[in-house]
């Protein structure tokens, strides 16, 4: 077998293209968190349809990720890619000038569906132009990271965009982007597609009742406990993920190729990308709110302050590919989780107005995601055959989506904990204020102008500790992770190197290009 034909310059002008869509996804995903007051003060969205404005977006992409990787193997990867750009762009225009919140709702749910076809759509076109192993390992390095850099640049443009226009500038981003690939994508892109039958809608049903009810399950153990309303939702979405399994099975043509399992280093690194996600969602979280509420920077100040953890990743991104063509992946993996246990030890150790040490933990953090994103990915895709591709880079997508969710809810909880255990309710505020100086540091925070002085800082002082311990904890996780890494991954040979890459799934099905 001859070697596979190194990329040129049409393989790395489409991956330029593809970074835009891509760096818009990770835009779209904290650019509103800026834009929430005005479109508050424009629309006036009841507390609960502000939560669905924030929500359905995640849910939407998180449900439809599978589908739309499957669909996208079998009617065309950059088809599908285009006809989710052109959604996404007609999406943001509505939610632009969205003339209500139930509309801005409707408008950032298509926006969900739209963003779940270009996910996989993207990273998929990366594993048919980049056929050279290392040359792949470096294209999913800098996808990852154009993800990452658009959710650092989210806050620090929305921010421009409200000051300078009005909030539904922040949306129209977009409209260029969709322009520039519908344009480019034509000349840049390959096509491919599988040959495959109709697509089983009863699966796509079931995959979205297994999806949606566990993450809301997780968004609502988060903000309310493990409540009866949470055990129901992951009841229901757990009851669907095992009738979904069962009917995969039996599928001649199943919407989840359930062979893809049989992967050991396909399984391992998905269950890396998971716990690692897990630990980096939860503790990005925290982060962004000691430097909002603990320092009293505002959201683009704080946004500038993650410019150098994002660079971390960059550094991560594309330098783990470059380590990894002379080192197993599978170490590098492993030894760049053991070293980010130093910034979860600086995390654990930090205190009110340690922000320079603070953002220094996160920054190595941040490099391990960097590495797990690029390399974790390039395993996951790399095992499974061409053909099945778009549907392990929506699974790699939805279990990130899901550890990300995951560590919010479960550090975000276990800080909070932490932070109800340890503050004392100064005297003479009256029930309700009481109730929200207790409830946690956002609602000490909009109390200052009625607390007595120090009451704010003991405040600051109970959430940095639950800020530690949940360090902790995502460290001990994170040790887990990479102690299993080594056991499963090691055996990888280094990129470009003879012998089997990745354990590839045997196939049989036929496929289709341009």
């Amino acid at each position: 077998m001859g070697q596979p034909a190194r990329a040129g310059w049409r393989e790395w002008g489409g991956l330029a293209l593809l970074a835009l869509p891509t760096m818009l996804l990770g835009l779209d995903v904290t650019a509103l968190y800026l834009v929430v007051p005005s479109l508050t003060a424009d629309l006036n969205p009841t507390a609960t349809e502000t939560l669905w404005i924030m929500d359905a977006y995640g849910f939407l992409i998180a449900g439809f990720l599978i589908t739309m990787g499957t669909l996208g193997d079998r009617i065309g990867r950059r088809r599908m890619l285009m006809i989710g750009m052109a959604a996404f762009g007609a999406a943001s225009v509505l939610a632009a000038f969205a003339p209500s919140a139930g509309w801005l709702i409707v408008a950032r749910a298509l926006l969900g569906v739209a963003g779940a076809t270009l996910m996989p759509s993207t990273l998929s076109l990366i594993s048919t132009m980049f056929t050279d192993v290392r040359q792949r390992a470096l294209a999913i390095g800098v996808w990852a990271t154009m993800f990452a850099l658009g959710m650092a640049a989210g806050p620090v443009l929305g921010g421009v965009m409200v000051a300078e226009l009005w909030w539904g500038a922040a949306f129209l981003v977009a409209v260029p982007v969709a322009v520039l690939v519908l344009a480019g994508a034509p000349a840049l892109l390959p096509e491919h597609r599988t040959p495959a039958g109709r697509l089983d809608l009863l699966s796509v049903g079931l995959s979205l009742a297994a999806m949606l009810p566990i993450i809301y399950a997780i968004k609502h153990a988060a903000a309310h406990g493990v409540d009866v309303q949470a055990w129901v939702a992951i009841l229901v979405g757990g009851g669907s993920a095992v009738a979904f399994v069962r009917r995969q099975l039996r599928l001649s043509e199943p919407l989840l190729d359930m062979k893809l399992f049989t992967s050991r280093a396909f399984s391992a690194a998905l269950g890396v990308l998971l716990i690692g996600l897990v630990g980096f969602g939860g503790v990005m979280y925290l982060v962004t709110q000691y430097l909002q509420l603990v320092e009293g920077l505002s959201l683009t100040t704080a946004g500038l302050w993650m410019g150098p953890p994002a660079l971390a990743m960059l550094v991560g991104a594309i330098g783990a590919p470059l380590v990894a063509g002379r080192v197993s992946p599978g170490v590098v993996m492993s030894v760049t989780l053991a070293s980010s246990l130093v910034g979860y030890a600086l995390l654990g150790l930090a205190g009110a107005g340690d922000k320079v040490s603070v953002v220094a933990g996160f920054a190595v953090v941040y490099l391990g995601l960097g590495v797990i994103a690029a390399l974790g990915t390039d395993i996951v895709v790399g095992a499974a055959p061409s053909e099945k591709s778009g549907s392990a880079a929506a699974l790699s997508e939805t279990v990130q989506e899901l550890g990300i969710a995951a560590g919010v809810a479960l550090l975000g909880s276990l800080t909070t904990v932490i932070y109800r255990s340890g503050v004392s309710v100064p005297s003479g505020l009256s029930p309700s204020a009481a109730e929200t100086y207790s409830d946690g540091l956002p609602g000490a925070s909009l109390l200052a102008d009625q607390l007595p002085a120090g009451a704010l800082d003991h405040a600051r002082a109970a959430f940095t500790s639950g800020l530690n311990a949940a360090a902790v904890v995502a460290g001990l996780a994170v040790a887990a992770a990479a102690l299993a890494c080594f056991t499963t991954l090691r055996h990888l040979r280094p990129l470009g190197h003879a012998g089997p890459e990745a354990e590839p799934i045997a196939s049989h099905a036929g496929v289709a290009m341009e």
